[in-house]
C-alpha cells in the first residue's frame, strides 16, 4: 500500500521527501482526500516554497499602503476615505491547454480576489504573451483568450481597460495570460481571510461544485510534456453571469455586520480556501461534505476538496446573521449551506458520508511546508553593442517597426473587450500611456497599467526587472498620476534549473531596488514557475501592475499630438540599441546588453514630467521606450491624427541610434511653449531638447525625408486583422 501511495504522491507532484514529511505530520499513511490536500498546499502554485525566499526582498510598506502581501490583494488609501484594492494573477498552463477558458476563468478568479477585500470591481487588465505568428496554433490561441478575456469580463459588466500583448517563439509552447483586477472599497471597510470564534459557521456561497479544474493548483505547478492536450479536465469552467451575481450578492452581505472572514475559493478550491482561513486565524475547522452544494452525482471528499469549480467563496459569519446572510444569496439565486464550524482543534477534519476523510494539523501543513533555496547560477553580464550599422535607413525602419507584431496597433483586440461599461473610463486603449477610469460621483481616478520587457529581462534578469518597475512608474507618471503602489506577475521556467533560479533571483532584486528607489511598493503579487514545455522555458517574464491616483480626472493627460504644439524630449539619448525592437527587427538579431536603468534619473525626470503635467503645461505625453523614439512620436501623431515636423540633432549620434535607440527614463511631451519648459527643465537639471513642432498630414524628419500619415495608419493597422481574418 506504501509503494501504491508513493506513486500516487509523486503523481500529484509531492517529492519523496515532502511525502515522507506527511506520513511523519500525520503518524501514517495518508487518506485519498489527504493526499490531495498536502499536495495542492505544498505545491508551487500555493505553496511559494521555491521563491518565498527571494519575495522577502521586495519592498511592501509605504504611508499609504492598507494591506500588503498575504491577503486575497494589495490594499491602498487613494484619498477621500478610499482605497484602492488590485491584484495580478497568471491562468498560463489552463490557457494553453483550453484558450477561452483558460482565460476567461482567469478573469473570473482575479475578480473574486478583489470583490472578496469587500471592493467593487471597477477595471481589469491583462499582459499576454504569444508564440511566433507564422504557427498556426499560435493563432488558435490568441483568438481563444482574447475571446475569453472579453467574453467574461464584458458579461460580468466590469470594463477591460488596458493591458500588453507580445510575441516569441519562446511562448510557443506555454503562452502568457495573466489578469489584473483593479476595485473601490471604504479605506475603514476591508475585509479580510482570518477566521475567528470558536463555534462559528463555516458558509460556502455561489455556485455548485463540479469535477472541474481538479488538481489545477498542481498543474500549474508543473512543467508540460508532449501530454499538455490531455490535461484539459483540469481547466475550470467559468459562467460570468453567476459571477455577476456573486459580486453583488457578496457586497451586500458586506453593507452588514455578518462577515468575520472571506476567502474566495480559487486555487485548490475548497482545500485552499479552508486552510487558509483557519490556519490565518490560529483556529481549527470541522467541514461537511455531504452539505456541500454539488452538480455532479457520487462526488468523492477528494474530488469535492480539490475541484476549481469557479463562482464560489467560503465565509465565516457572526453568530445569528445566517438567516440574513441566507435571504441574500436567495433573493440572488445563489446557493447558500452552512458546511462546518470553526473548533479549537487547530485541525482541518472533513467528514463524508458518515465517514471522515480528513484530520490533518493545520500549524504542520504550514510551517512544515517545503521551502527551497534552490541552487541558482547567475546569469552572465551581456556585452554592450556599440557601432551597428544600419541596413535598411529610417523611413524603411520606421514602417517595419510599426507594423510588427509587437508594435502594431491593438484595435482588433481592444474591440473585443468593453472598455466603457460603467461609463467611468477616462482613458479607453491606446489613448494614453495607462489607463484612465474615474471613482464613480468623485473627481478622483485611477492610473492603471501593465508592462514589462521579457528581452531585456533574458539579457540581464536584474535590469530588466528593476526596468519593468520603472517602465510601469513611467506610464502613470505620464498621465499625470501619482504612482502608488504595484502587483506583479512573476513568470519563469523551471525552478529546478539554475539558470532560471538565477533569472528569478535576478529580477526580484533589480525589481526591489527600482521599488524603493521609486517609492512604489509591491502590495500583492502571484509567482507563475514551469512555465515550459519538454525543457524549452519561456522568456523571464516579471510582469509588473502599477496603480496611481489623479486628485482629478480631468487633468489626465493622453498621447495625441494637436496642431500647433511643439515636441519637447525629456531625458537623456545615448543610442542604445543593445536588446532593442529595432535590433531584432531590423538588423535580425537579439543579443547584447539592455538599455542600464538609472533610477535618480528615473525619479528625477519623472517627479519633473508629473509636476509639468499638474501645472497644466503639458497637453501631451508619452514615454519612449519600445522602438525609441520615433516610434513614440509617430504613435503620438497617429493618436492625433495629427503629422509632426521633426527638427531635432541627433548629437553626434548615427541617426538609425537616436531615432531607434531605448534609452531608460525618457518622455515626449507636447506644449504650447516649448522654451519655458526647457528653461524649467534647465532649472531643475533635467536633460531635455525640442523635437520639433505638430502638425500636417506628414511625419518629416530631419533632411525633409516626408512619411504619410495615412501610409504609417496602414502599416500600423494591418497585422491583426488581416492575420486572424
Amino acid at each position: 500500500m506504501k509503494n501504491d501511495l508513493s506513486a500516487l504522491a509523486a503523481e500529484f507532484g509531492l517529492a519523496p521527501d515532502e511525502y515522507a514529511r506527511v506520513l511523519s505530520i500525520l503518524g501514517r499513511a495518508p487518506s485519498l482526500a489527504e493526499l490531495g490536500i498536502f499536495s495542492a498546499m505544498w505545491s508551487e502554485h500555493c505553496s511559494y516554497k521555491s521563491s518565498r525566499v527571494w519575495l522577502r526582498a521586495l519592498p511592501t510598506e509605504a504611508p499609504w499602503v492598507i494591506q500588503g502581501p498575504g491577503e486575497n490583494a494589495g490594499v491602498v488609501a487613494i484619498g477621500e476615505g478610499l482605497a484602492a484594492v488590485f491584484k495580478m494573477e497568471s491562468h498560463n498552463h489552463p490557457s494553453f491547454i483550453e484558450p477561452y477558458q483558460g482565460a476567461a476563468t482567469g478573469v473570473g478568479g482575479i475578480l473574486r480576489d478583489v470583490f472578496t477585500m469587500g471592493a467593487r470591481p471597477i477595471a481589469n487588465l491583462n499582459a499576454l504573451r504569444f508564440g511566433d505568428p507564422a504557427l498556426p496554433a499560435t493563432k488558435r490561441i490568441v483568438d481563444g483568450v482574447v475571446r475569453g478575456i472579453g467574453g467574461y469580463g464584458n458579461c460580468v459588466g466590469v470594463p477591460t481597460v488596458g493591458g500588453e500583448i507580445n510575441f516569441h517563439p519562446a511562448y510557443n509552447g506555454n503562452p502568457l495570460v495573466n489578469a489584473m483586477t483593479v476595485g473601490i472599497a471604504r479605506a475603514d471597510r476591508i475585509f479580510r481571510s482570518a477566521a475567528a470564534g470558536v463555534g462559528n459557521p463555516v458558509v460556502y456561497v455561489g455556485a455548485k461544485t463540479g469535477r472541474d479544474g481538479i488538481h489545477g493548483a498542481t498543474m500549474a505547478s508543473a512543467a508540460f510534456g508532449e501530454d499538455a492536450a490531455e490535461k484539459r479536465p483540469t481547466v475550470q469552467v467559468g459562467d460570468p453571469f453567476t459571477e455577476k451575481l456573486l459580486i453583488e450578492a457578496c457586497l451586500a452581505l458586506m453593507e452588514t455586520d455578518a462577515i468575520i472572514a472571506i476567502q474566495d475559493m480559487g486555487a485548490a478550491g475548497l482545500t485552499s480556501s479552508a486552510v487558509e482561513m483557519a490556519g490565518k486565524g490560529g483556529l481549527g475547522i470541522a467541514l461537511d461534505l455531504d452539505r456541500v452544494p454539488v452538480r455532479e452525482e457520487r462526488m468523492s471528499a477528494y474530488e469535492m476538496m480539490l475541484s476549481e469549480s469557479q463562482e464560489r467563496m467560503l465565509m465565516v459569519l457572526a453568530p445569528g446573521h445566517e438567516d440574513e446572510a441566507r435571504a441574500i444569496f436567495s433573493k440572488w439565486e445563489l446557493d447558500f449551506a452552512i458546511i462546518g464550524r470553526l473548533t479549537d482543534t487547530g485541525r482541518i477534519v472533513v467528514r463524508h458520508r458518515g465517514a471522515v476523510e480528513a484530520d490533518i494539523p493545520l500549524g504542520p501543513l504550514a510551517s512544515e511546508a517545503p521551502l527551497y533555496r534552490r541552487p541558482l547560477e547567475e546569469a552572465p553580464k551581456p556585452e554592450i553593442l556599440e557601432d551597428v550599422t544600419d541596413p535598411v535607413g529610417i523611413e524603411p525602419a520606421l514602417m517595419r517597426l510599426i507594423a510588427s507584431p509587437d508594435l502594431c496597433s491593438r484595435r482588433w483586440v481592444w474591440d473585443q473587450y468593453d472598455a466603457t461599461v460603467g461609463g467611468q473610463t477616462v482613458k479607453r486603449p491606446g489613448a494614453a500611456d495607462a489607463a484612465v477610469v474615474r471613482v464613480e460621483g468623485r473627481k478622483l481616478a485611477l492610473a492603471l497599467t501593465t508592462d514589462c520587457t521579457p528581452r531585456y529581462c533574458a539579457a540581464d534578469p536584474e535590469a530588466g526587472g528593476a526596468q519593468a518597475v520603472a517602465e510601469a512608474w513611467r506610464n502613470l507618471t505620464a498621465t499625470g498620476a501619482r504612482p502608488l503602489a504595484l502587483t506583479d506577475n512573476l513568470n519563469f521556467g523551471s525552478p529546478e534549473t539554475p539558470r532560471v533560479m538565477g533569472q528569478l533571483a535576478g529580477a526580484i532584486r533589480g525589481m526591489a531596488a527600482a521599488s524603493r528607489a521609486l517609492d512604489f511598493p509591491v502590495v500583492s503579487g502571484n509567482v507563475s514557475l514551469y512555465n515550459e514545455t519538454a525543457g524549452a522555458p519561456i522568456l523571464p517574464t516579471p510582469v509588473i501592475g502599477g496603480v496611481g491616483v489623479l486628485a482629478d480626472a480631468r487633468a489626465a493627460v493622453g498621447i495625441a499630438l494637436r496642431p500647433g504644439l511643439e515636441l519637447v524630449l525629456i531625458g537623456a539619448a545615448s543610442g542604445w540599441l543593445g536588446s532593442s525592437l529595432w535590433l531584432r527587427e531590423i538588423a535580425g538579431r537579439e543579443d547584447g546588453a539592455p538599455p542600464p536603468v538609472d533610477l535618480a534619473a528615473e525619479r528625477r525626470n519623472g517627479d519633473f514630467v508629473r509636476a509639468q503635467i499638474a501645472a497644466g503645461t503639458v497637453a501631451a505625453c508619452h514615454d519612449v521606450s519600445d522602438g525609441g523614439l520615433l516610434v513614440g512620436v509617430a504613435e503620438m501623431a497617429l493618436a492625433g491624427g495629427c503629422g509632426a515636423r521633426l527638427v531635432a540633432d541627433p548629437a553626434g549620434l548615427p541617426p538609425h541610434a537616436f531615432w531607434f535607440g531605448e534609452d531608460q527614463g525618457r518622455y515626449v511631451l507636447a506644449v504650447a511653449d516649448a522654451p519655458t519648459l526647457l528653461a524649467a527643465a534647465e532649472a531643475a537639471r533635467v536633460p531635455a531638447m525640442r523635437l520639433g513642432v505638430a502638425g500636417g498630414e506628414d511625419l518629416t524628419l530631419p533632411g525633409a525625408v516626408a512619411i504619410s500619415l495615412a501610409a504609417l495608419r496602414e502599416a500600423h493597422e494591418r497585422f491583426f486583422p488581416a492575420w486572424l481574418d
